[in-house]
């Protein structure tokens, strides 16, 4: 142990990386939670039903869960290499380690791990999370105080206001309309599921379009940083640029899902509509109306005594029965003022 306990003065913490967005974790376990509560109540369906139910609820609650925890996720663009480059300032120390940079809607994610990971007696193995509510210069310098890796800063140094390649413009406006749009497609994903339990499946196929044209709206959001001139990052003697990665692709995957799935359901809506409410279960007997019968009534034998209502035969004209109406309406006078 040395005389500072591995803490160099100017180290106001040790450093403690970057492991799991909580958000995220939360989102997984919100649905996962919910999704065990709904499949609960399977064993109440009858028939084959169930089968159908049973999708409906697992494929609905994916939808929900991707939309929601995608504007969580750190890798909707990425960027790894593996090279030699300087491991601390003020030393000429050199590791071989693997960089990698993982960006999201609200920060970026910068990797660094050793090979072999220990090294200088030293582990190797760094997370580092930098988001961008307004800007990354307070984290930065919170970095430079901790002493991070070289790589590291240099990584998180290019996203600053005061880097010439301008990358938190582009990242932090597309990420917050992507953003944006995605809480747009959710708010569409919940009205799609509650018209789903009312009889207008039409307009439910309409609302799950609309989730998918807001999800692909988010993903062209998000495109628009590589319509601008990339900045390189450059490390020792290599270099690197950032591609699309895993969060990008699965929301085009759940984009699809979702126009494929407002395609069948309108499909099958105008080809068997009386099908798609019993699948549904939305729909109506017609005759439970015409089977519904009254309770037993009772009349008031004062005000009909002496009323007599002559037949209906097609010789009545429109004349008499007025006649008729007012001699009633007479007689009823004269018993109410006796």
């Amino acid at each position: 142990m040395t005389f500072y306990d591995d803490i160099y003065p100017f180290y106001h913490q040790q450093r403690t990386s970057f492991i799991f967005s909580g958000s995220l974790l939360t989102i997984i376990l919100v649905f996962l939670v919910l999704s065990v509560s709904l499949l609960l109540i399977l064993p109440g369906i009858r028939g084959k039903s169930r089968l159908f139910w049973m999708f409906r609820i697992i494929i609905s609650l994916f939808i929900g869960g991707v939309i929601v925890a995608l504007n969580f996720t750190s890798d909707w663009a990425e960027a790894r290499m593996t090279t030699n480059a300087t491991y601390k300032s003020f030393s000429n120390a050199v590791v071989n380690a693997e960089i990698g940079l993982h960006v999201g809607l609200y920060g970026i994610n910068v990797t660094l791990k050793g090979n072999p990971v220990v090294q200088f007696n030293e582990t190797i193995d760094y997370n580092e999370m930098f988001s961008w509510h307004d800007t990354i210069e307070e984290e930065y310098e919170e970095a430079l105080e901790k002493g991070l890796p070289n790589p590291i800063l240099y990584i998180a140094e290019k996203f600053t206001l005061s880097s010439p390649c301008g990358l938190i413009f582009q990242y932090r406006y597309s990420g917050r309309y992507a953003s944006a749009t995605l809480w747009t497609a959710f708010c569409c994903w919940m009205l799609a599921n509650i018209l789903f339990s009312m009889p207008v499946i039409l307009y439910a196929a309409y609302m799950m379009m609309a989730t998918a044209a807001f999800i692909f709206f988010s993903m062209a959001s998000f495109s628009t940083i590589m319509n601008v001139p990339q900045c390189v990052f450059s490390i020792g003697t290599d270099s690197f640029e950032t591609e699309y990665s895993h969060s990008f692709w699965l929301a085009l995957a759940t984009g699809v899902l979702c126009t494929i799935i407002g395609i069948l359901v309108m499909m099958f809506n105008f080809l068997m509509p009386e099908k798609m409410k019993e699948a549904f279960s939305v729909g109506v007997d017609s005759c439970e109306d015409d089977d519904f019968s009254h309770g037993e009534g009772y009349l008031n034998s004062v005000f009909l005594d002496g009323v007599t209502i002559p037949p209906l035969t097609s010789a009545v004209t429109a004349v008499s029965w007025c006649l008729f109406l007012l001699s009633q309406s007479s007689h009823f006078a004269s018993l109410y003022i006796n």
